[in-house]
């Protein structure tokens, strides 16, 4: 299992961070997890095609978590020629009223899509790439997510969890995925919950949010963000061997910081530490050891 991580960064803009976005290669499957702003331009910069992929998940639907996942349908749509599926996507439940606002009829897109379906050198453009008229529109498949939900093929399980984030306005998922050659957790954002405890139980490697320097963010009530510290504890309590932190602001920037949230990580948690950054690529094949940053 390959693992990329596509964006490192968080709502606010990075230069050298784009928004949440993480690559998993399974044998010659692609999964996507999240796809935020720029996550695709670091997607193609990898080699890879929107035709390459046929999974995301959407852990939730804030915007630095989703905005590419309109390149990414309609790259796929428009390349693929009706040769091949329209996405498979996980994500909640508003999910499917997001893509039908996106391309069904009288939708953000509807302009561009009708031009492309029945312009003449459009319709020269699709038959020369080999597809069929009459054009469709793209059609996302959309499967919505639920706490303790299990997707499962013949080389991968996902198991579901519904995370604490913004409750009663977002719908907040994390995720485990388990493959032959271990397993793999993503928080999505969250702050400290039972749930993601749970999901990150003994993981070969979790990737979770790491959004401030711990006891700089006070909010009036629970935390539903995760700072560095939350994260190290988590890792430390859940026997988690590889700990990856991301989705960072520019509190994080400058020199020594990262350094210094490293040094107080690693006296809680005695794993590996792999600060994010993107186009990072990791492997579960390869056992890691000692503290990377």
């Amino acid at each position: 299992m390959k693992v990329t991580l596509l964006g490192t960064g968080s709502p606010v803009p990075m230069p050298n961070r784009a928004s949440s976005g993480y690559l998993v290669e399974v044998g010659n499957e692609l999964l996507l997890f999240d796809h935020g702003a720029g996550a695709h331009e670091n997607f193609l910069r990898l080699g890879h095609k929107a035709t390459d992929v046929h999974t995301l998940f959407l852990s939730h639907l804030h915007s630095d978590h989703m905005l590419d996942y309109a390149r990414l349908v309609h790259s796929r749509w428009d390349q693929g020629a009706g040769l091949i599926p329209d996405l498979t996507v996980y994500g909640p439940a508003y999910t499917a009223r997001m893509s039908e606002l996106l391309f069904g009829e009288n939708g953000v897109f509807d302009p561009d899509i009708k031009g492309r379906i029945n312009a003449p050198g459009s319709r020269r453009v699709y038959l020369d790439r080999g597809g069929t008229l009459p054009r469709k529109r793209p059609a996302p498949k959309v499967v919505p997510l639920s706490d303790g939900q299990v997707i499962e093929t013949d080389a991968w399980k996902v198991t579901v969890r519904e995370v604490f984030h913004q409750p009663g306005y977002i719908e907040a998922f994390g995720f485990r995925l388990e493959t032959d050659a271990g397993s793999l957790v993503y928080s999505g954002d969250t702050g400290p919950c039972k749930a993601i405890a749970a999901v990150a139980q003994d993981a070969d490697m979790l990737i979770h949010m790491c959004h401030f320097i711990s006891g700089t963010f006070r909010p009036d009530g629970p935390l539903t963000a995760s700072g560095h510290m939350e994260i190290a504890r988590l890792a430390a309590d859940a026997n988690v061997k590889t700990l990856v932190p991301t989705h960072f602001t520019p509190q994080f920037e400058p020199p020594g910081v990262r350094e210094r949230c490293i040094a107080e990580m690693a006296e809680v948690f005695k794993g590996c530490i792999v600060w994010g950054e993107d186009l990072t690529e990791l492997t579960l094949e390869s056992p890691m050891t000692g503290v990377a940053g």
